[in-house]
């Protein structure tokens, strides 16, 4: 066996190399990326890879990185922010991976939307928690009150909440960075009055 793989021209090195996006995760958890991005950055290549009918990243470069994200603005209409997700994961790909460099990109961007935020009025928000109880309610507040994320609030502990300095430590936050919010009063009257 050895000797027809020989004969066919693949190097022995090849042999007990990892799979490209075994690589990839790889790469994407030596530098301590969340799981999301793994997960996005996953599936944008293997978009990219598929866009391009199954060829190596390797035999490609900016040409087709080029018509790929062009593909993502002008025909799939996507938001400016995930053009650039695609763009961060292939480049992370090709830097951190295959150890390429990119080059010039000459792509369509997608237009940034100008649209303004829905806030919600505070009478809103009253409306929306009046209908909400237990968990759901708690869970609720503190993505209003204290300005959380939802996997931020998902993975909040008792033992992150301070009542006598009326704040939550709130860990590995976006960018494995730390922060403490305060705590709504509300919150803190709600419990203290049980």
């Amino acid at each position: 066996m050895l000797k027809n793989i020989i004969d066919e021209n693949v190097s022995i090195d090849n042999i007990n190399k990892p799979k490209l996006l075994d690589q990839l995760r790889s790469a994407i958890r030596t530098r301590h990326y969340s799981i999301r991005t793994e997960e996005a950055y996953i599936g944008w290549i293997k978009r990219y890879i598929f866009f391009h009918h199954k060829q190596h990243p390797n035999e490609m470069g900016e040409a087709e990185i080029n018509k790929f994200l062009s593909h993502l603005a002008e025909k799939e209409n996507v938001a400016a922010s995930t053009q650039n997700q695609a763009l961060c994961a292939i480049v992370f790909l090709y830097k951190h991976v295959l150890k390429k460099e990119v080059g010039d990109l000459d792509l369509v961007w997608a237009k940034t939307s100008q649209k303004m935020p829905v806030v919600f009025t505070r009478e809103e928000v009253k409306k929306i928690l009046r209908h909400l109880s237990g968990t759901y309610w708690l869970m609720a507040m503190l993505l209003y009150g204290a300005g959380l994320r939802l996997m931020e609030c998902l993975r909040l502990r008792v033992k992150d909440i301070d009542f006598e300095y009326n704040q939550i430590t709130v860990w590995d936050t976006k960018g494995n960075k730390d922060r403490v919010v305060p705590l709504p009063q509300t919150l803190k009257n709600h419990y203290k009055n049980i």
